[in-house]
């Protein structure tokens, strides 16, 4: 199959993950980890967050303060919502701190757009979700960032400090210890100085035991704040629905509107131009007899003009069948099984019959289902060097093997692969496969595409619903 355009790639689910996490990757072991690059940059995070928290936490408290003190000013209320949004200022940089040195992708949340009108204007400003959100986390991690670095940084002092005992304990001031004697050494406790070989062996081994735990240490408050960071800076699954309903929404609405394009350029290049020549040669064929003329070639115009309507008839017909097949009428089954007689390749339907046993689906899926499986059986022909498709069509199961209200249609093909669905070129146009997908997420369903080089082609398909009660 060739290339296709869509606005994102073949699309399993119409909510993709809010974060990628790299972190994820088997890390350093016990021995490395200390020297890895991975726990620097994490302690260079929790160094830079620190920086960071008393102006971050400073900006969120006086966001709260600000936003009670002018409630009762409309002006005040619109700079309140102005700080607000600002809140998405720092979540960003957050994000790009998690991507750089914690190795966590955060989805960005949806841009704010400004609605029309006043009021409304001013309740998207102050109920801005993802700029509250980012001030909740400017506010919780505020004490975390404390007491993150605090104790990171207590293990690796410590840890280097016991390490290298052995060379700068000598430059302590001496001490008068309670044997009467003077010692130059670290003391722990009235009596216990570390100046002895033992002890500072035992030093430089509890030193060197607390820095290789220093590595572990910190990666545990860096997963706080990777948790932190996808709970409160990545979008919602609730935004990102909305945003994947809205952008589905507009692909179905440029759809329909190229596909009326269609129709009308359809009819007036072809129905509108045969008919017009028809009514040419019936009034020229009425001219002649009326003037007295040659009746046969009056007759060879009327069996022209009879030719043209009936090819005109025939184009109606196909212009009727893009738009609803009437094999429908009949059920999705027998308009597939209509399909396939009149494919150019071997095509093998097998059709559940439990996808109709209870009632027929609704007219606008059934004719999604035919159109995605009459759109691959033309693709399977035209560019994959198919010699057969198969076209399953069953209920969806659960991970229990319970059926769903959904139907899954599978189209296989024995082609050459390499089908893919890439962004679009920006010339806005949706065809093929980028049509397909488009047309499915439009009705909360899922497209699926696996088209290794070599082939075979799978696509799978599942659309969501109820279907209708049959008769009692």
């Amino acid at each position: 199959m060739t290339t296709m355009t869509a606005d994102s790639p073949a699309a399993g689910s119409a909510a993709g993950p809010t974060a990628l996490s790299r972190a994820a990757r088997p890390g350093p072991n016990f021995l490395t980890a200390p020297f890895a690059g991975r726990t620097w940059r994490e302690q260079g995070y929790l160094t830079l967050v620190l920086l960071l928290a008393p102006f971050a936490f400073t900006y969120a408290v006086f966001t709260v303060s600000f936003t009670a003190g002018v409630a009762v000013t409309v002006v005040g209320l619109f700079v309140a919502g102005a700080v607000v949004a600002g809140g998405r200022g720092w979540g960003a940089m957050y994000r790009g701190l998690a991507r750089d040195l914690l190795d966590v992708d955060v989805a960005v949340p949806a841009g704010y757009v400004r609605p029309r009108g006043f009021w409304r204007t001013l309740g998207s400003l102050l109920g801005d979700a993802t700029g509250w959100r980012a001030l909740l986390f400017m506010f919780v991690t505020f004490p975390l960032a404390i007491v993150s670095f605090v104790t990171s940084i207590t293990f690796l002092a410590t840890g280097l400090g016991g390490l290298t005992y052995w060379f700068w304990y000598r430059f302590l001031p001496p001490q008068l210890g309670t044997d009467g004697e003077m010692h130059v050494g670290a003391q722990f406790g009235p009596a216990y100085y570390v100046d002895t070989p033992s002890r500072i062996a035992l030093a430089a081994l509890a030193g060197l035991l607390v820095l290789f735990c220093w590595p572990w240490i910190t990666r545990m408050f860096a997963l706080l704040f990777r948790v932190l960071t996808v709970g409160l800076l990545s979008p919602t699954r609730a935004s990102l629905r909305v945003a994947e309903l809205e952008r589905s929404r507009t692909g179905a609405v440029d759809d329909a509107d190229a596909r009326l394009r269609s129709i009308e350029r359809d009819l007036h290049d072809g129905t509108q131009a045969r008919l017009v020549a028809v009514a040419m040669q019936l009034g020229e064929a009425r001219e002649h007899l009326a003037d007295g003329g040659d009746v046969n070639q009056a007759a060879e115009l009327v069996g022209t003009a009879h030719t043209s309507t009936k090819e005109a008839l025939t184009e109606l017909r196909e212009l009727a069948r893009g738009i609803h097949p009437p094999a429908l009428d009949s059920g999705l089954a027998i308009a597939l099984e209509t399909l396939a007689a009149r494919s150019a390749l071997p095509v093998t339907v097998d059709v559940d019959p439990g996808v109709e046993a209870d009632g027929r689906l609704a007219p606008a899926l059934e004719s999604i289902a035919y159109f995605t499986v009459a759109e691959l059986v033309t693709n399977a022909a035209k560019h994959a060097r198919a010699t057969g498709v198969y076209v399953l069509v069953e209920q969806a199961r659960s991970t229990a093997g319970e059926a769903s209200e959904a139907v899954r249609i599978r189209v296989r093909d024995d082609g050459r692969g390499g089908a893919e669905v890439v962004a679009p070129d920006g010339s806005g146009l949706r065809s093929g496969l980028a049509g397909l997908a488009e047309r499915v997420r439009s009705v909360d369903g899922t497209f699926h595409l696996s088209s290794p080089v070599g082939g075979p082609t799978v696509v799978t398909v599942t659309l969501p619903t109820t279907s209708r009660p049959g008769p009692a």
